[in-house]
């Protein structure tokens, strides 16, 4: 497989050569790489492959002087499903300096973490004269591990030579996380967008904790280390150490619940690579069953239960912030569309719950709606009845009634019922997680302070920076503070209807929004 075609456009036939030749090295050790484990009576592992050490996801400094690994101690603990979040996790973390023989412990109680399995390492390297970060190098650290039993909450601990994590004086680093049931139960799951570093990030985690979610969403632009967010070299601010703050701010919950992010306009970062995910392909590993996780990393599916989850890229078809706009040459989309056909053939998969970046439906005086999101994906949503959308980019909580065809076909009031078989689709953006708000045209309305109104003055962003007015009946909740989504999952038998109760939860832990999708269980 070549360069792809907008990606070619912007480089040199030698910068065309070096990104080949790193593709095909990474492809070929990271997928050599995962660590494969069998689960037996009693909690025992045997190994069923080798773990690739010392992969850089790009180039990287001269190698730092190794220093006691004693006085180095891993952070940034976040887990990953992989394509079966039955028997597939991803443990990374980060360490501040290079380290020896880095590795994951396993088992299945925290006193018998007898199964040592070496880890993969990534570095990253910002040299000096980008952004604020100059000559600084991130080592980030990761172990895939297959073969896991379904609904088993496993222990874990992540170290390097000097620092093992089973010795008695460092099992409070010792971390859990659970794999999906092999059937259908009921379950939670937590989302929001555009998070960063702050004090209201950190409130929002703390809360997500409480709620005991299956896994985590996060719709895009996660820790703003590029803050000017136009995805190009030319973009002021950028700081790579941002991350390292991020990671360590997010451990306290991602170190034990799945953190399955998707990619936003802030997180391309032009100096790592021409497609501007280098970095993110780092620090994290996601799902590789997309349509070209080279190229579009965040772009994947899971299924947990009953639910299916996809997770788009809308930088690929972005008009409002343009920098890969194309990259895919429209191979996600239909990626996409067959994997809407397949979740809704498949009889053990009730909904299909899509997120994503940029808002197909908000009325922010930011961003508001993206209009390649509303030509390419909305009629794939009413097509396949999706049965829920949720989006980042503007930072605020909004809701909208049910839609289908671009016009509301029912009101949704708080406490309402969607049918998505035959009403249409709810859209939510949830991108208040953690950074400066934005502001709405029309007041507030939400739980405790409902302020209806009969239209609200918006926009929809077009090619080449143009924005259309439209003046909008589909803005049913908006909330103008932190908050973030909690959608509980309950499966039903056949012919009965099974729901999705979708609650808007704000900082103070009050609720702010709540209503249910029903769908007749297969």
């Amino acid at each position: 497989m070549g360069v792809p075609e907008k990606l070619a456009e912007r480089m040199s036939m030698a910068e065309q050569h070096e990104y080949l030749r790193g593709r095909f090295s990474r492809r070929t050790m990271i997928r050599g790489g995962a660590v494969t484990l069998g689960a037996v009576t009693g909690g025992a592992f045997i190994p069923g492959g080798t773990a690739q050490a010392a992969v850089p996801a790009q180039r990287t400094a001269s190698a730092a002087e190794e220093v006691d690994g004693a006085l180095v101690a891993p952070f940034g603990r976040h887990l990953a499903f992989g394509t079966d979040p039955r028997t597939e996790m991803t443990v990374s973390w980060q360490v501040p300096v290079a380290v020896k023989n880095p590795f994951i412990r396993i088992g299945a109680n925290p006193w018998d973490l007898s199964r040592k399995i070496e880890a993969e390492v990534r570095s990253l390297y910002t040299p000096a004269g980008v952004g604020a970060s100059g000559d600084h190098t991130q080592y980030y650290l990761h172990a895939q591990l297959t073969h896991l039993r379904p609904g088993r909450t496993y222990y874990y601990g992540v170290g390097h030579d000097g620092f093992d994590p089973a010795e008695r004086h460092l099992l409070g680093t010792l971390g859990t996380f659970t794999t999906a049931p092999a059937r259908s139960e009921p379950f939670t799951f937590t989302a929001f967008g555009d998070q960063g570093v702050s004090y209201h990030a950190l409130a929002n985690d703390s809360l997500i904790l409480g709620q005991n979610p299956a896994f985590h969403l996060h719709a895009g632009d996660i820790a703003y280390g590029d803050p000017s967010g136009a995805g190009k070299t030319t973009d002021t601010g950028f700081d790579s150490r941002t991350w390292d703050q991020f990671l360590y701010q997010t451990e306290s919950v991602a170190k034990q619940i799945p953190w399955m992010v998707s990619y936003g306009n802030h997180d391309m970062e032009a100096w790592y690579s021409p497609n501007g995910y280098g970095g993110e392909e780092a620090r994290w590993t996601l799902p590789d069953n997309g349509p070209d996780p080279e190229n579009l990393p965040g772009v994947y599916s899971f299924v947990y239960g009953n639910t299916a989850i996809i997770s788009l890229d809308p930088n690929d078809i972005s008009f409002e912030i343009p920098a890969n706009l194309g990259i895919s040459g429209g191979t996600q989309t239909k990626w996409f569309e067959a994997q809407l056909k397949k979740f809704r053939a498949c009889d053990d998969i009730d909904f299909v719950i899509v997120f994503f970046h940029h808002c197909a439906y908000c009325t922010s005086k930011a961003h508001a709606s993206e209009g390649g999101v509303r030509q390419e994906w909305v009629p794939l949503f009413d097509k396949y009845q999706v049965d829920l959308v949720i989006n980042g980019h503007n930072h605020q909580y909004e809701r909208t009634d049910v839609i289908k065809g671009g016009e509301v076909t029912k009101k949704l009031p708080i406490g309402g019922t969607a049918y998505p078989e035959t009403e249409g689709v709810v859209y939510v953006t949830a991108g208040a997680a953690g950074r400066s708000l934005y502001a709405f045209t029309a007041p507030d309305s939400y739980e405790g302070n409902e302020n209806e109104v009969d239209s609200v003055s918006s926009f929809i962003c077009l090619k080449d920076g143009a924005r259309q007015p439209e003046t909008v009946t589909w803005s049913r909740v908006r909330y103008l503070n932190y908050s973030f989504l909690r959608v509980d999952v309950t499966p039903a038998p056949t012919g009965r209807y099974t729901t999705l109760k979708v609650q808007g939860i704000a900082e103070t832990g009050d609720r702010i929004d709540h209503f249910t999708v029903a769908r007749r269980a297969k």
